[in-house]
């Protein structure tokens, strides 16, 4: 998994990247709030670990930037914690997006249990993704079903959307079952269309 450190002391980091990397993880190393965001924008990852207290942009700060970015696949926010952060400061966390919390020092072990756990949570929005990308359609007109339980034609539903626009005309198949006989070919076509 591919994980983001945010964190301002270099012995910190050090012993963070060390011990992801030990178990099989691939680490993007920010000194800061301003560079974990621009490096989270220029490629978002699935996990980000993030002090809480840095310079500048705050690991809060990192945390909401990430939850407004618009079309991204969520993103497991773990933020790095001094032991006596108070439970009103862990509410504004928890309310500014943060999934868990990890005091420090870090322990080595537990680290790697929560990131087992994000994995997983991770994988569960993946596959909730895929659901909803799957659309309800009926087998007999092919009219789409949206979120409001109403059904409307394809075209509708994949403009409002996509923006998307159609054009229409007639398959072969189709054709021949609501004529009787082959589509002219393009050449046919073209002489009719061009009397001499």
């Amino acid at each position: 998994m591919k994980i983001l450190i945010a964190e301002d002391d270099f012995v910190s980091v050090k012993v963070l990247q060390l011990t992801l990397e030990h178990v099989g993880h691939e680490v993007v190393v920010a000194a800061n709030g301003e560079e974990a965001w621009a490096r989270f924008d220029a490629d978002p990852v699935r996990v980000i670990v993030s002090d809480w207290m840095m310079p500048g942009m705050d690991g809060l700060e990192l945390c909401q930037r990430v939850r407004n970015r618009p079309k991204t696949d969520y993103t497991y926010f773990i933020l790095l914690t001094a032991i006596n952060t108070g439970r009103e400061n862990l509410r504004s966390a928890m309310d500014a997006g943060v999934d868990d919390f990890l005091s420090k020092p870090l322990d080595r072990e537990v680290i790697s249990m929560r990131l087992r756990v994000a994995d997983r949570i991770l994988e569960y929005a993946r596959q909730i993704r895929i659901l909803k990308d799957l659309l309800p359609i009926c087998m007999y007109c092919k009219r789409i079903r949206d979120d409001g339980d109403y059904w409307q034609q394809v075209e509708s539903y994949i403009h409002a959307h996509t923006g998307s626009n159609f054009s229409h005309g007639i398959c072969p198949d189709c054709f021949t079952r609501e004529f009787g006989s082959p589509p002219p070919s393009r050449s046919e076509l073209r002489i009719s269309a061009y009397p001499e």
